[in-house]
C-alpha cells in the first residue's frame, strides 16, 4: 500500500504541461429571498452544461432577514465571497454574483458579460499541478508553482440535481425557485507548497454528492486547478 501511495505521488511530479486542461471554475452567489437571482440561476444552468466549465450555486444567507431562511445556504459560504470581495476591491458582497476562476467576477444578471469572462478564462495560458483522487478518502496534488502569497486545496461537494425550492415569504414569496449544481459542503484541505502532497477527507455527510479539488491561492485568489471525483 504504501508503495502504491509513493509511485502515485512520484507520477504526480511530472511535468504539468501535458495534463489535461482543467475546467473554468464559475461560482455564483445567490440566495432564494433574492428577488433578482431568478435569472442569473437560469444563466448558471446555461453555463453548467457547457463543456469545459464547472458551474456551482453558492447560497449565502446575509438575505434572510427579508423574511425567507435560504434552505441551503450556510454562513462558510458566505465567507468565501467575502474573501472574493476584498481580493477584487470591491465595496461589498452582493447577489446574484458570479466569480470566474477566482480572477474576475460580475453581476449574474448580465450574462453577456458573464460569457466573455468565461472564455477568456478558457484561452488563459495555464500550467496546473496534477490533481488526481486516488480513492473515496484521498487526494493528490502534484508539482506545479505556487502563486505568490501562498496556495490551499479546497474540497467542495455539490448536488448536480435541480433544486425546486417553493418560496412562501420576503421578496419572492409566492414563488418556485429553481438551482442547479448547489453546493453542500466546503472543506479547507490544507496547504500546497509546490511540491507533491496528499490531502485526506472525510465522507460526505449526504448521498448523490459530486465532489471536487480545488486548488486555489490563498485568500480568495485566482484558481490553479479544478478536478471532479468520477464518483
Amino acid at each position: 500500500m504504501r508503495k502504491a501511495a509513493t509511485l502515485a505521488l512520484l507520477l504526480l511530479a511530472l511535468p504539468a504541461a501535458a495534463l489535461a486542461r482543467p475546467p473554468v471554475l464559475v461560482e455564483l452567489y445567490t440566495a432564494q429571498g433574492c428577488g433578482a437571482c431568478s435569472e442569473a440561476n437560469v444563466v448558471l444552468d446555461k453555463l453548467s452544461e457547457r463543456p469545459g466549465v464547472l458551474a456551482l450555486t453558492f447560497p449565502v444567507d446575509y438575505w434572510d432577514y427579508l423574511g425567507w431562511p435560504d434552505t441551503f445556504a450556510k454562513p462558510e459560504f458566505a465567507e468565501r465571497q467575502k474573501a472574493y470581495v476584498a481580493r477584487l476591491d470591491l465595496r461589498e458582497p452582493y447577489t446574484p454574483q458570479m466569480v470566474v476562476d477566482g480572477r474576475k467576477e460580475a453581476a449574474g444578471l448580465k450574462s453577456d458579460l458573464v460569457d466573455k469572462l468565461v472564455r477568456e478564462a478558457a484561452a488563459a495560458p495555464r500550467n496546473p499541478p496534477d490533481v488526481r483522487f486516488i480513492h473515496a478518502r484521498r487526494v493528490d496534488v502534484g508539482s506545479g508553482r505556487v502563486p505568490a502569497g501562498g496556495a490551499e486545496v479546497w474540497l467542495i461537494r455539490y448536488d448536480p440535481r435541480d433544486q425546486d425550492v417553493m418560496v412562501r415569504s420576503g421578496e419572492n414569496r409566492g414563488q418556485s425557485v429553481t438551482q442547479k449544481n448547489v453546493v453542500r459542503e466546503i472543506r479547507r484541505l490544507g496547504p500546497w507548497r509546490g511540491k507533491p502532497a496528499a490531502y485526506r477527507y472525510a465522507p460526505a455527510s449526504e448521498d448523490g454528492l459530486k465532489t471536487v479539488a480545488v486548488v486555489q491561492a490563498t485568500h480568495g485568489g485566482r484558481v490553479v486547478a479544478v478536478a471532479q471525483a468520477k464518483s
